[in-house]
């Protein structure tokens, strides 16, 4: 493209024309010309930082920024905060989201500046930042303006904690305070006060009780509410949403152990606009009353009741009422079986989502009966559903050429023909084929050979798998992102250098292959740069030179575990110096390292961990200045 056509093109027009792109063709994009670099920083509206010390120069560069993810930045602390503030050169007056999910080393005063600089502020996550405790939401609550906050195993955060961000900030409509296990009815009743405007609440895993449920019934605006394990609350916390929150639209009450058919009932009774029911392993059986009165929910999209017994003519009753149903939920429901599926199939074609793991009595039949009427279908789970073979497999591939996610662990009848069939699901994203002994290599090159945007693939403990089957995968699969091997005994160097090819794998298992040394990691280091998670536990054959190629060229590795390897001292200090980015580390079980080799290896990466899994005796054994450091910076230590 000449200059004279790149001058002629307006800003606004070139902004356009960006707004149009996907982020990788923008990437490219901004090193085109000085022209398109310019738009782009000016366009820019989202970032996601993996290293802090690009921090100061990326938000100087993106004046326009209103989303910043810190989640993965693994120095964060009150001092970078600090700095930031300082700098003239950054403007965060646009910034309207903040996620600091697992930033654990920014504590109160960090966070009172960053709500301070950020005036425009109104999403924040913070969740799974355990030492995020009272001190830290009083300075969290300087951002009047926050609407929405995640709090999600905040283990530290109390009533006291939760008042304060109450009291601060007003305007919240959601809020998530799952595992927040120190909240108790006290600050969910000061919530409910104070927050009129709240629309969505997650209470999952609180003991709460009761009374908390009281307070929730009085918010006029709450569309959302999750209360997963909730393990206090009965029917007679439910009977209150009877006639409360009149407009709640999806209830989650999933391994609620108190709540039975009759608070369910009395919920239906009370909000007939009710969109998504999670109910999920509380209750024991699908009642004549149940029925009766979900036939009002005309606008029922989701219905989860796994686990509970529901026989054929309860399905044929109910999903003949709720046409509208598009998700269904009956994995663990012992008696469902063809005759009820057929059923579910000619009342339910819009169906996109369908559970039916563990149900034992399902058979061709019924899948081939779903894929012909719903032609929508997106996800099927059908784990452990023995009596499944190629010819529901053959159905499957015929008609669902919609489908997503289709998950097959554990199914005995899945054989290569049926892999055959699945490959014609061209669109297939996630595929599970963990524990299906009768499957080899012929079958998974269907897949590799037609599956082509295929992002995950599991295939756990598959014994028939190996070499061949895998190249195929690499050839053909270039999209995937998240590859599950572990226990696939047959695989060896030869098929896992193969691997290497996947240069968007940031998920990969090889638990348990004892047949690939340091040349296959070392092969799979140097072509997957974007590997995030990897778990060699019982990789017993690899030697340093891999660990030392993974060392110098996996430079993205936020997790990895390493137990039952062979590293030796130098190998592991290495790692844990280059991998700038590391988080999350299980060190058990390495019998060539020393406690000198654990010592040096943990200074090298102690201002950046966040978990790490040691042998119990080494808690007596390294020094307790080192392992005062690594608490100071918000590091959780399991002890094995």
């Amino acid at each position: 493209m000449s200059l004279s056509i790149l001058s002629a093109l307006s800003e606004d027009l070139l902004v356009r024309v960006y707004e149009c792109l996907d982020p990788p063709c923008r990437k490219t994009w901004r090193l085109v010309s000085k022209e398109f670099h310019r738009v782009d920083s000016l366009s820019r509206t989202s970032i996601r930082i993996l290293r802090v010390e690009f921090l100061h120069t990326l938000l100087s560069k993106y004046p326009n920024i209103s989303t910043l993810d810190l989640s993965v930045c693994p120095k964060l602390d009150d001092d970078v905060v600090s700095r930031l503030a300082l700098d003239d050169t950054v403007s965060t007056s646009r910034l309207k989201s903040l996620n600091l999910s697992r930033a654990t080393a920014v504590r109160a005063r960090g966070l009172e500046t960053l709500a301070r600089l950020c005036h425009a502020l109104e999403r924040v996550d913070v969740s799974h930042c355990w030492g995020f405790g009272d001190r830290e939401a009083a300075a969290l609550s300087v951002a009047a303006g926050i609407r929405e906050l995640k709090m999600d195993k905040c283990l530290s955060l109390s009533d006291v904690g939760l008042a304060r961000i109450v009291l601060g900030c007003s305007n919240l409509n959601k809020i998530s305070l799952k595992w927040c296990m120190e909240i108790s009815d006290l600050g969910i009743d000061l919530l409910c006060k104070k927050c009129k405007d709240l629309t969505s609440l997650d209470v999952s895993y609180l003991k709460i009780t009761n009374d908390s449920i009281r307070s929730i019934a009085l918010l006029p605006k709450l569309e959302v509410l999750d209360m997963v394990s909730c393990p206090l609350i009965d029917d007679d916390g439910l009977q209150y949403l009877e006639n409360g929150s009149p407009s709640l639209q999806e209830i989650d009450v999933t391994r609620c152990d108190r709540v039975t058919l009759s608070s369910l009932v009395s919920i239906i009774r009370g909000h007939p606009e009710l969109q998504h029911l999670k109910a999920s392993h509380c209750v024991s059986e699908i009642s004549v009353s149940f029925l009766q009165n979900i036939k009002a929910l005309k606008h029922l999209k989701t219905l989860w009741i796994d686990g509970a017994r529901v026989s054929d003519s309860s399905l044929l009753t109910l999903t003949s009422s709720c046409r509208a149903l598009t998700d269904i939920g009956v994995s663990r429901c012992v008696d469902v079986s063809d005759i009820g599926m057929m059923g579910l199939a000619r009342n339910c074609s819009n169906l996109k989502a369908l559970n039916l793991a563990c149900c034992g009595f399902v058979t061709d039949a019924a899948i081939s009966a779903v894929t012909q009427s719903c032609l929508n279908l997106e996800s099927l789970q059908l784990e452990s559903c023995h009596l499944i073979t190629e010819k529901g497999l053959q159905s499957l591939g015929c008609y669902s050429k919609r489908l997503q996610e289709l998950d097959l662990t554990d199914c005995d009848g899945v054989n290569d023909r049926g892999l055959e069939y699945i490959s014609k699901c061209s669109n297939l994203l996630r595929l599970k084929l963990g524990l299906c002994a009768n499957i080899s290599d012929k079958g998974v090159f269907h897949i590799g050979s037609k599956c082509s945007k295929l992002l995950e693939l599991d295939l756990y403990r598959c014994a028939g798998f190996g070499d061949d089957g895998l190249a195929a995968l690499s050839r053909g699969c270039k999209s995937l992102n998240r590859l599950i091997l572990s226990y696939c005994g047959e695989l060896t160097d030869t098929g896992v250098e193969q691997i290497r090819q996947l240069e968007h794998l940031s998920h990969l298992e090889l638990r348990g292959l004892k047949n690939i040394t340091g040349a296959g990691l070392a092969a799979i280091a140097r072509g997957c740069k974007k590997l995030v998670y990897l778990d060699l536990k019982l990789c017993e054959n690899i030697d340093d030179s891999g660990f030392w190629a993974l060392a110098y060229f996996s430079r993205n590795l936020r997790q990895i575990n390493l137990c039952n390897c062979s590293v030796s001292d130098t190998a592991l200090c290495m790692l844990m110096s280059n991998l700038s980015r590391v988080q999350d580390v299980d060190l058990v079980h390495l019998n060539r390292v020393t406690v000198e080799g654990f010592e040096f290896a943990l200074r090298a990466c102690c201002n950046r961990l966040k978990k790490l899994k040691l042998l119990a005796p080494l808690r007596f054994l390294l020094s307790s200045e080192l392992l005062e450091v690594l608490h100071a910076r918000g590091c959780r230590i399991r002890w094995d």
